[in-house]
């Protein structure tokens, strides 16, 4: 039960019970997105169960269920669209009122959770029979990253600079280089995932302390970035982003400032130079497909990017470990 990120309690509460058309899992692996441990932004739901990246086995099916049976290993997708609604018609399933108001109950880090019929409809996906319960926590993340990548539209032998090598970060920089990128940077101010953005297929990993923009041109030829993806809210970094991105580029803010914190953005010269500004936020069921197979495929690498596995019992110090961004990516909770 989450109050704030220093305040984690392990705490009992009655198994969901399920209805007809419900299912109810077992959380084998939950994942602590980095969303988790933004206090600004979920201190005001508080105190709640949290965690929305989980790989579960089905345990219980309600009257009228078909098409799975207990046993099944399973990723369920917390949030999900209509499908029917102008914004999903339109492709932006994001921004469906359906998707920020479903979700299953009472939360990834929980041993149980009971699955309604619309989240069993179109954000349940079977676990490939290679795959583990702790790769497919990363299938929503990665999802995420997807539809990010999508909207940017990268172009073989584009540049990439990629602002915070996080989970998302990493994420990011190998799904550049599936599109064809061809001079990926990335920046942090932690010199573990500086390393790790190394390791994980950026060309260049930079201090996030140093000159950025200058740094890029240095590393790319004299040329600024085609494309910039800011995986932090940091305002330095937003700084750095509009200021390192190429004439007819584009800056994707896949991470936002707190609210309330407004971004000056040189308007003038933006116009005059054709730089878009883009967002992408959370998945859709389609990208989730993809996500699975790019896991599956091996395309993307998500196994050596879980650093951190933690039982229930220490769920306090896993929450510690995913705000301090110390030497960690991504850091599970197995609740049994």
């Amino acid at each position: 039960m989450y109050y704030r990120n220093d305040d984690v309690r392990l705490e009992e509460m009655p198994k969901p019970e399920i209805g007809p058309g419900e299912i109810l899992v077992k959380v084998h692996a939950c994942g602590i997105c980095g969303s988790d441990v933004l206090e600004w932004y979920r201190v005001k739901t508080a105190p709640r169960v949290l965690g929305h990246e989980i790989g579960a086995e089905i345990v219980e099916l309600g009257e009228g269920v078909d098409g799975y049976s207990p046993g099944d290993r399973v990723f369920v997708s917390h949030h999900v669209p209509c499908n029917t609604c102008r914004y999903c018609l339109k492709g932006h399933h994001t921004a469906c009122e359906t998707l920020h108001s479903t979700n299953f109950y009472p939360g990834g880090l929980s041993e149980f959770v009971r699955v309604p019929g619309i989240n069993i409809d179109r954000g349940t996906f079977r676990i490939p029979d290679e795959l583990r319960y702790d790769e497919a926590v990363m299938f929503e993340p990665l999802a995420c990253v997807v539809r990010g990548q999508r909207i940017l539209g990268i172009k073989p032998g584009d540049s990439v600079l990629v602002l915070g090598s996080g989970v998302a970060g990493i994420l990011h920089i190998q799904m550049a280089r599936n599109a064809g990128a061809g001079n990926i940077i990335a920046t942090d101010i932690n010199d573990y995932r500086i390393g790790a953005a190394k390791r994980f297929g950026a060309d260049y990993a930079l201090s996030a302390l140093g000159d950025v923009p200058e740094e890029v041109r240095e590393k790319n030829g004299g040329m600024l970035a085609d494309h910039v993806v800011l995986c932090t809210g940091a305002k330095k970094a937003i700084g750095q982003a509009l200021n390192s991105v190429e004439r007819g580029g584009t800056i994707m803010f896949f991470a936002v400032p707190p609210p309330g914190e407004d971004v000056p953005v040189p308007m003038g010269r933006f116009w005059r130079d054709e730089i878009s500004l883009r967002t992408s936020y959370a998945a859709s069921p389609g990208d989730i497909l993809r996500a699975v197979e790019l896991v599956k495929s091996g395309r993307v690498n998500v196994r050596d990017m879980i650093t951190h596995s933690f039982p229930i019992s220490r769920v306090q110090e896993a929450f510690l470990m995913v705000a301090s961004a110390g030497e960690s990516l991504k850091v599970l909770v197995n609740p049994i």
